[in-house]
C-alpha cells in the first residue's frame, strides 16, 4: 500500500505525526497535519468513562471508525483492535476482515509481543497491514509503570520488537519505554517507531487528542496540553446561555 510505503520511507528522514480521532469533525482537522490517524480504544476512557479499555467492544470501535473515515483523505487510518478480539489467529482474522470491510481503515493495531506473533503472521499473510504496540499494554497490564528499568525486561522488550518486525508489522507503538531502550529499539528496527512517553528518540509521536486539547483533565507525565479547550467551550456555553436568557439570541438573521 502506497500510504504505508511512504510512512516507512520517513524513518530516519522526518518525524511521523500521529493523533487519535473518534469522529469525522476532529478527523478532518487531523488529516491536514497527521501522517497517521489512530482510532484508539482510548475512546473507552475518553468518551465513555470506562475504567479500562477492556470494556470497549468491536462494534463501538467500528461505529466511531466509520465516522472518522469520513474525515480522512490523505492520512493513514489505523484501527485499534479491542481487547478479546484477537485471542488467536482465526478470531483475529475474522474480526480484522469485518473491520476492514465496514470501516475501510488502512491497517489494524495489536498489543503484545512474542505471544501474538502467530496472529500477526496470519493477518499479514492475508494482506492485512498490522501496527504493533509494546511497552505498557493498556488492554492487559494491571499496573501502569514505565518499562525497561530492569535488564531482563529490557531484553524481553527488545526481543519482542524484533520478533514483531520479523512477523511483518509496518510500524510499532512504544508506550512508556525508558529513553535509552526506546532509542535502541528505534535504531535496531528498519520500521518506524511511534512513541508515547518514550522520548524524542522515536521516529514519531502519538497522543490522545482529548489530552492534547485539554478536554480530558489527565495529568499523565507524557501528556502536553496545547490548549485548554474545556475553558473555551465553557465560555462559549456561558455566553450562549446569557444571550438566550436575555433574549439576545436568536436575532432576526437566525430566524425564518
Amino acid at each position: 500500500m502506497k500510504k504505508i510505503d511512504n510512512l516507512i520511507k520517513k524513518k530516519n528522514k522526518s518525524k511521523i505525526v500521529c493523533l487519535t480521532a473518534y469522529s469525522k469533525n476532529i478527523a478532518e482537522i487531523l488529516d491536514k497535519y497527521c501522517d497517521i490517524v489512530l482510532v484508539g480504544d482510548s475512546l473507552g476512557s475518553v468518551l465513555y468513562n470506562y475504567k479500562s479499555t477492556k470494556e470497549v467492544t468491536l462494534q463501538t470501535m467500528i461505529n466511531h471508525s466509520k465516522s472518522v473515515r469520513l474525515g480522512i483523505n490523505k492520512s493513514l487510518m489505523v484501527f485499534d483492535m479491542p481487547y478479546n478480539t484477537y485471542r488467536n489467529p482465526n478470531e483475529a482474522l475474522k474480526n480484522a476482515k469485518i473491520v476492514l470491510k465496514e470501516t475501510k481503515c488502512d491497517a489494524v493495531k495489536l498489543e503484545g509481543g512474542k505471544k501474538i506473533i502467530p496472529i500477526v503472521k496470519t493477518l499479514v499473510k492475508n494482506k492485512i497491514p498490522v501496527m504493533g504496540h509494546i511497552g505498557i499494554l493498556p488492554q492487559t497490564d494491571k499496573k501502569f509503570k514505565f518499562k525497561g528499568k530492569k535488564t531482563h525486561e529490557r531484553n524481553r522488550i527488545l526481543n519482542d520488537a524484533e520478533y514483531l518486525e520479523s512477523a511483518g508489522i509496518f510500524s510499532i507503538v512504544l508506550e512508556c519505554i525508558e529513553t535509552k531502550l526506546s532509542k535502541k529499539i528505534t535504531q535496531k528496527l528498519s520500521i518506524p517507531t511511534i512513541g508515547i512517553g518514550s522520548s524524542v528518540n522515536c521516529d514519531g509521536q502519538v497522543l490522545v487528542i482529548d489530552d492534547l486539547l485539554g478536554l480530558s483533565g489527565t495529568k499523565l507525565r507524557f501528556v502536553k496540553k496545547y490548549v485548554n479547550l474545556k475553558k473555551i467551550i465553557e465560555r462559549s456555553v456561558k455566553r450562549y446561555k446569557s444571550e438566550v436568557v436575555n433574549k439576545k439570541f436568536p436575532k432576526a438573521k437566525h430566524s425564518f
